[in-house]
């Protein structure tokens, strides 16, 4: 143990990394299906290590980390950190707004009564309220107070005491409260109100993740014998007995002849059809109804593509998946997936298009090819960073953000690095949806910069807090620990009645966008699992962005408060 203890003093940089990797084994690890996570395992593995070495850490290397990571969030975030703030989401990001400024509001009440430092304060906001981006715009403004330099190191040695105790009350008790304790004070059947949304929508569970004809594509050969009910039909006549199913006929072989199927070809017996639908739809109701299926390579033998478009063109935004669906230009093209920020959701009818959206369309390369602009740029596949985009941003954010100031308390305030790298990766995300090419960076590297640029931030906190993490222990433990619990619960409460008797929202959209209100994917997860419904991710979209980054600038504001 001494020879190791040595070894890790002497190369900090590898301590690191062993508190980030043991971090993401303890994170994974369930008991009764709960897991703290890698950020948050990362700061126990630090806080363990730190109890028998006393590891050396670069500030330098510290905020050069959050710093990447507060970009790739704000990068993540932009394209739908504005439009949340115009899109029927408004409820959503109302209830984020009351839920981020309650549980600012308990902590610093509850930092008061138990008369925590600003450390601690900063720590019970994070932890109770389960961001641990918190703690780094925390370390920033701590190490901006005009006190003496061994004060500094000690605050922030509490900032991680404090997440690690109350984190655990903080991501259990919000996952518990979403799914559970929340749907009883409602007296809410979430089952039978995810139902109902899912019918106002048009959302059809019954194929196992085959949404209402929208989603999988698929194209084969059928056979019209004679007596065909299709016999005598045009193409266009045809394919509007199905239209619910949205069957399209693509080409069809009459004789040894292939040609394209024009909406006015009339159709007759012995033709050889080659339809594109729904899989499950196709077997089920047209080879049964109207034809045979027959193996034909030639005429199935041709082009599709699949394509990721960014939805960045203004007629498209607010517009409905059932009314583009509609549409004599989207004929023959389906919707594969539909994603919003990090966020899949349920492809349905009554599901509203929004800018920054990200959609997978698939169908014959023609048609999508001259269907896609209308939504979009194709995002093309790239492993290449912009790096001039990344690097100036943030130097220029870091910049604003030291020069920008404001008062507080009568108190003169610089925003800080942290924050203006926050906002500039909002406005350079933001940027994307008009300009696609602008600032590319691919999502493998933006998830680098997020995942290891937190998880190593925290597990250096957590280094560096672990000599000092027993004498904090037992000088605040159980109050801090109580505290933290009044921190995540209040404002969920609070939160719960808002969103009910005030914003009157449905009882899943409500838990859904609780659980986005303290960014926590985990809770909204438990809320789908209860409920056997995607709907609950429709409530936390919206707020999610907003909370992100007000939770986020949180712990610049608790440390200026608590300070005075």
């Amino acid at each position: 143990m001494g020879w190791l203890t040595h070894f890790l003093e002497s190369y900090p940089e590898l301590a690191v990394f062993l508190a980030v990797g043991v971090g993401y084994i303890l994170g994974d690890i369930r008991i009764a299906g709960f897991a703290f996570g890698p950020v948050t395992g990362s700061l126990l593995a630090g806080l363990a290590i730190g109890q028998f070495a006393e590891v050396p850490i670069s500030g330098m290397a510290k905020s050069f980390l959050f710093l990447l990571f507060l970009f790739g969030i704000g990068y993540s975030v932009g394209p739908q950190f504005l439009q949340a703030l115009q899109r029927d989401g408004l409820r959503s990001l109302l209830l984020a707004l009351v839920c981020t400024t309650t549980g600012l509001a308990s902590a610093y009440v509850v930092s008061r009564f138990l008369g925590l430092d600003p450390g601690y304060s900063a720590g019970l906001l994070s932890g109770g309220l389960t961001q641990s981006a918190a703690m780094g715009t925390a370390t920033e403004a701590v190490n901006r107070l005009a006190i003496a330099e061994e004060q500094r190191a000690l605050y922030v040695a509490h900032i991680a005491v404090a997440d690690a105790v109350c984190y655990i009350f903080g991501i259990v008790g919000a996952i518990w409260f979403c799914s559970v304790g929340a749907p009883k004070l409602l007296g809410a059947d979430i089952v039978a109100d995810a139902k109902a949304i899912e019918a106002e929508l048009g959302l059809d569970q019954g194929s196992q993740g085959v949404l209402s004809g929208y989603h999988t594509f698929e194209l084969r050969a059928f056979l019209v014998p004679p007596g065909a009910a299709i016999i005598g039909l045009t193409v266009g006549e045809a394919e509007r007995l199905h239209a619910t199913d949205r069957f399209y006929i693509q080409r069809i072989r009459r004789g040894k002849a292939i040609m394209p199927a024009t909406l006015d070809l009339v159709l007759e017996a012995d033709d050889v059809i080659a339809i594109s639908g729904r899989r499950k739809a196709l077997v089920e109701k047209f080879s049964e109804r109207h034809a045979e299926e027959v193996d034909d390579d030639d005429l199935l033998d041709m082009p599709v593509k699949a394509v990721d478009v960014l939805l960045s063109e203004r007629d498209m935004d607010g517009v409905t998946v059932g009314k583009i669906a509609q549409q004599d230009w989207t004929r023959g093209i389906y919707l594969r997936t539909l994603r919003r920020g990090t966020q899949e959701l349920p492809i349905a009818r009554g599901v509203k298009l929004s800018r920054g959206d990200v959609l997978t369309l698939v169908g014959p390369e023609d048609v999508i090819d001259a269907a896609a602009p209308r939504f979009g740029p194709v995002i093309a596949p790239t492993t290449s960073t912009d790096f001039v985009v990344l690097g100036l941003a943030i130097f220029v954010g870091g910049l604003v953000g030291v020069l920008a100031r404001i008062t507080i308390g009568g108190a003169v305030i610089a925003l800080g690095t942290s924050v203006g790298a926050l906002i500039a990766g909002l406005v350079v995300g933001h940027l994307r949806t008009r300009h696609p090419l602008f600032g590319r960076i691919p999502d493998g590297a933006v998830s680098l910069m997020t995942a290891l640029g937190l998880a190593s931030f925290v597990a250096m906190t957590g280094l560096h807090a672990g000599p000092v993490f027993i004498d904090a222990i037992r000088e605040v433990g159980i109050g801090l620990f109580l505290g933290g619990i009044a921190v995540t619960m209040v404002p969920l409460l609070i939160g719960l009645a808002f969103g009910r008797f005030v914003l009157g929202m449905k009882s899943v959209l409500l838990l859904g966008a609780l659980a986005g209100s303290l960014t926590m994917t985990a809770a909204m997860g438990a809320v789908q699992q209860r409920s056997g419904s995607p709907v609950a991710v429709l409530g936390y979209t919206p707020a999610y962005p907003i909370s992100n980054i007000l939770l986020t600038l949180w712990g610049t504001v608790i440390v200026i408060l608590t300070a005075g």
